[in-house]
This record gives C-alpha cells, sequence and structure tokens, in this order.
C-alpha cells in the first residue's frame, strides 16, 4: 500500500502523463502579416532603434561623437599588466600558436602552446594589445610590450 492510499499496482496521479496531447514541433510557423505594410506588422522597430537588451529605444549620440580612444600621453590607468589580463593573454596566444600562427620566439623542441606563450610573454614578444575600457566608455590601448609583467 502507498502513502497515498492506493495501491501499488498503478492509478496514482504519476499515470496521467502520457495522457497529454502530442505537439508537432515540424509545423510551418504562421507569422502575423499586414498586407497593408507590405509584410511584417507595423509595430516592428529597426533594430538600430532600439535598444538590443531592453528593447527601449536607444539613446540619442552625444554631440561630441561619444567616447573613443584615451592617446597615449593622456593615459589614465598604471602600466602594470594585471593577473587577469596575464592569464588572457596567455589564453589566446596559446589558442592563436595551436591553430598554427607564427612564434616568435625560438623554440628550442617547446611543442606546448602554453608554454611557447609564456615565453614570449616572459620576453615580451606578445603580438597583443590589451583594451582597458574606462567607466564613461572610453578605452585605453596597451601593447604587451608597454606593460610591467606581474611576478
Amino acid at each position: 500500500m502507498s502513502d497515498y492510499g492506493g495501491s501499488d499496482a498503478g492509478g496514482g496521479a504519476a499515470d496521467d502523463w502520457d495522457d497529454q496531447p502530442v505537439e508537432d514541433y515540424d509545423e510551418p510557423l504562421e507569422f502575423d502579416l499586414d498586407p497593408a505594410a507590405g509584410g511584417l506588422r507595423s509595430d516592428v522597430v529597426a533594430l538600430e532603434d532600439q535598444n538590443a537588451l531592453d528593447g527601449l529605444p536607444a539613446p540619442a549620440p552625444s554631440a561630441k561623437g561619444g567616447p573613443g580612444p584615451i592617446p597615449k600621453d593622456k593615459r589614465l590607468t598604471t602600466p602594470y599588466m594585471t593577473k587577469y589580463e596575464k592569464a588572457r593573454i596567455l589564453g589566446t596566444r596559446a589558442l592563436q600558436i595551436s591553430m598554427n600562427a607564427p612564434v616568435m620566439v625560438d623554440l628550442h623542441g617547446e611543442s606546448d602552446p602554453l608554454q611557447i606563450a609564456m615565453k614570449e610573454l616572459r620576453e615580451q614578444k606578445v603580438p597583443l594589445m590589451v583594451r582597458r575600457y574606462m567607466p564613461d566608455g572610453s578605452w585605453e590601448d596597451w601593447s604587451v610590450e608597454e606593460l610591467i609583467l606581474p611576478e
């Protein structure tokens, strides 16, 4: 006897799962067309006119042209490479090396892409840039050669 007062031979609520109607997922989708608008409904807004995340209208561009790159002589951030930047650079460069990108250092029998990337970083011969974004939307570009490596 089960806890629900019935017998163990079935007849419980769990046996009703297969009584649901089967939906045909291969049916073609029907679109709500408005022939007067020449196609889709007229309430659809172009993607450039709305914010992709929340569907609200996109903000108007600022008069000065918006944020952009910060020149090298006006950089605000420290020249020290963070451990997160180091990890990203090593991973990106190791992936490139594993996909047969040219290597910038002598291999000396080394075949592991991560070890090769670490050797390139030690010798500061990584052909990548670090982009640091500021809160106002502008950014600074640093080459790996300009950054001081963490220990």
